[in-house]
């Protein structure tokens, strides 16, 4: 029994899944498997380890060459301690504007591709539609890896993949990569007044956190003024730390976590290794003469690649062919195009909605928005007849 929804029904049922990334997206995607199913569309779900998480793949038309790929993640942000007013997991209207957690990253998205099923059905398409959604975007782009691994091995080679993230149908070619880690001091506690006796883990992050700045500002004051990103040099960000049990008490444990946001020609892991040489050669053997238990130790959490700018390549000239948009676009945020491409896809990142009411309470996507996403939708169908 088949469904027909439009964008914004679809939008408020999946808007209705909290999908946080911390929690199961399973009931998503059982919804999105059972609906291509009334269409005749067979989804292969590919879960994680636990099988408590999956993304999943679909194709719709022939089974050649030379079709397009419509990639995007289920996940959402938490909305803990956030004001919101009304609630983030029920889609509501307001002055033209579509509130919920996701609408605009990135449901929407997800929301027109499932919508146009049917005329997807309906075309006479030559060359196919492929359907893409990940689990784990949010948390390090976790689930990508595995579902292009697999589609690279079942799928025809696709011309090109279409990542919906939030872009207002502009047309982004390059973005940021990010690496992700957690340093953990161990220090020495004793009383503050004999401070000499021990080795204040927070003191001692405190000057690692401005090591890693100091990289930082390096970058900046060697940063091209060519570079199309904003801003044009790899940032290195601090935004976390905690440690430390009271005002007289030498600290014996201060961890902080850091994302280096990399430019696409730059590996995030060069400057990792500056850091980590740094406390191997300077600072360890200076706070282990002290206290030999202290130490510092180092763990990645994340390591997402950069989207390199192809001028002129194949996803590119159908995004413009389909949008009409011939500006230059790179951003500062990181998706999962790195991921496809670094798998040998063509990739553009272009979706409804605006980055810049995503992840903050009252998210929203402009109802104009999903209607001019689902016109790109309908114009990439056409195209592909």
């Amino acid at each position: 029994m088949t469904i027909s929804m439009s964008a914004r029904d679809m939008l408020k049922t999946l808007v209705g899944f909290p999908t946080v990334s911390r929690d199961s997206n399973r009931a998503l995607i059982d919804f999105v498997v059972d609906y291509l199913a009334g269409y005749g569309v067979e989804a292969t779900v590919v879960p994680n380890e636990s099988g408590s998480k999956a993304s999943l793949y679909a194709t719709i038309g022939p089974r050649t060459e030379g079709g397009v790929v419509l990639s995007g993640h289920t996940d959402v942000v938490p909305v803990d301690g956030q004001v919101w007013t009304s609630d983030p997991f029920t889609l509501t209207e307001r002055e033209g504007r579509l509130f919920g957690r996701g609408a605009a990253d990135m449901k929407g998205f997800i929301a027109i591709a499932l919508a146009l099923v049917p005329q997807m059905r309906a075309a006479k398409l030559t060359r196919p539609i492929h359907l893409a959604f990940t689990h784990d975007e949010e948390v390090g782009c976790l689930g990508a890896p595995h579902l292009i691994a697999e589609m690279v091995e079942a799928l025809p080679r696709p011309r090109a993949v279409i990542v919906g993230e939030p872009t207002s149908l502009k047309v982004v070619t390059g973005h940021k990569g990010i690496l992700v880690f957690e340093t953990r001091v161990t220090g020495k506690s004793v009383h503050s007044s004999q401070i000499h006796r021990g080795v204040s883990a927070t003191m001692v992050a405190a000057r690692l956190v401005t090591f890693l700045e100091d990289m930082m500002l390096e970058a900046a004051r060697k940063a091209s003024h060519r570079s199309p990103f904003v801003p044009p040099y790899t940032t290195i960000h601090c935004g976390e730390i905690r440690g430390g049990t009271a005002h007289n008490i030498v600290a014996s444990d201060c961890r902080f976590v850091t994302d280096i946001r990399g430019l696409p020609d730059e590996d995030a892991r060069d400057y990792l290794a500056r850091f980590e040489a740094h406390i191997r050669d300077e600072v360890e053997p200076r706070i282990r003469a002290i206290a030999p238990q202290a130490g510092i130790a180092v763990q990645v959490e994340a390591n997402v690649p950069g989207f390199s700018p192809d001028p002129g390549s194949e996803a590119e000239h159908l995004a413009r062919l389909l949008t009409g948009d011939n500006a230059t676009h790179a951003v500062a945020y990181t998706t999962e195009a790195g991921q496809f491409q670094e798998a040998g896809y063509s990739v553009v990142v272009c979706g409804p909605g605006s980055i810049d009411q995503a992840h903050q309470a009252d998210e929203y996507i402009d109802a104009s928005q999903l209607d001019a996403g689902t016109d790109f939708i309908r114009r990439l169908i056409g195209h592909l007849e």
